[in-house]
């Protein structure tokens, strides 16, 4: 596992605000709400370089939101649904339903 995932105790809603709050990084996680685990690359547009996508996965990461996991040359990444929903009952379905 990479480094910097905080402790489900440890994520704090003003972090998962943030990174919500920017498109790119709310539809990766609706890609992700199905409780698929899906490689960096297969959630890169193909119109962002990988040096921003490693910003973006950088902020989800810090802030609780997905687990980042590595294979081979790849990351693999998840969305923290069930600590999400643990720390902050509801959040996640209502940015998941709300419009963009």
């Amino acid at each position: 596992m990479i480094q910097n995932h905080p402790e489900t105790e440890q994520i704090l809603l003003e972090n998962v605000l943030f990174a919500l709050g920017n498109p790119l990084r709310l539809s990766i996680i609706r890609r992700l709400a199905d409780g698929s685990e899906l490689s960096c690359n297969a959630l890169r547009p193909e119109d962002v370089v990988k040096s921003t996508m490693t910003h973006h996965w950088r902020v989800l990461r810090d802030s609780g939101v997905i687990w980042q996991r590595p294979q081979g040359r790849e990351n693999m990444i998840s969305l923290r649904r069930e600590d999400l929903d643990a720390r902050f009952p509801g959040l996640m379905e209502i940015l998941l339903r709300a419009k963009s």
